[in-house]
């Protein structure tokens, strides 16, 4: 087994599931008393939100690769951001590393396309909506159709992950806001919903609404482990 190096702290609580999904996952395809070999390197989310929404996109440049290049020094085949946002700095991460680097757009994008839908919603912080980094590769390298909300329902949708999310907040008229933009989104020809943020599975479940949901945080967490499981060539 490949010990997966783990970029965390954004928040922690998104952390906490990408660990608890990634030694699920383990534990059900080799059973017993397996668990994953991980190592993580947790930053102060207060620090990344000030640069966040400062725009400067340099000092998280920096932030993020040198907890990459940490969690090489400490022997891990792979590195895994665990946060949709922070991709922005995906180029930085792999200039400053010798080992693999599992995008979550490419992991997302495979899980899409396998399921044969061509256009989706896609919902997270304003940065992972309106930035290119996602969407643009799940429409160069998948032929996958991306929209977003509308100006005010971007947001609402941005609000509700840094006010209440990233603090464990679960607020029932939140989810009926989400609720109603995905609905809206499939009048416009969505045919399933990005869960781009790694706090938003905590507020929408597949149950609660009508096309197909992608939680990004799972579907990134399992092909890490289909990795360190040596199953290999979901890195591009």
């Amino acid at each position: 087994m490949k010990k997966i190096g783990l970029i965390g702290g954004m928040s922690w609580e998104s952390s906490l599931v990408y660990y608890e999904i990634i030694n699920e996952k383990v534990r059900e395809i080799l059973g017993g008393f397996h668990s994953s070999k991980c190592v993580m390197e947790s930053v102060d989310f207060a620090e990344i939100e000030k640069l966040q929404h400062k725009n400067d996109w340099d000092a998280l440049n920096k932030i993020m690769a040198d907890s990459a290049k940490n969690l090489e020094n400490a022997k891990a085949d792979i590195v895994v951001l665990c946060t949709n946002t922070m991709h922005l700095c995906s180029e930085e991460i792999k200039k400053n590393i010798s080992i693999p680097f599992l995008h979550i757009a490419v992991a997302t994008g495979k899980k899409i396309k396998e399921e044969k839908i061509k256009k989706v919603l896609l919902l997270g912080t304003k940065f992972t909506m309106e930035q290119e980094f996602l969407k643009k590769t799940l429409k160069n390298d998948f032929d996958i159709e991306v929209i977003i909300p509308n100006n005010n329902d971007r947001e609402i949708v941005h609000r509700i992950i840094y006010n209440e999310l990233v603090h464990g907040k679960i607020e029932a008229d939140s989810k009926k806001e989400y609720q109603r933009i995905i609905n809206n989104s499939i009048d416009n020809g969505a045919q399933g919903v990005i869960l781009g943020c790694t706090e938003i599975p905590l507020l929408i479940k597949n149950k609660d609404i009508n096309i197909p949901a992608f939680n990004t945080t799972r579907i990134h967490a399992e092909s890490a482990v289909e990795f360190a499981l040596e199953q290999e060539s979901i890195i591009d």
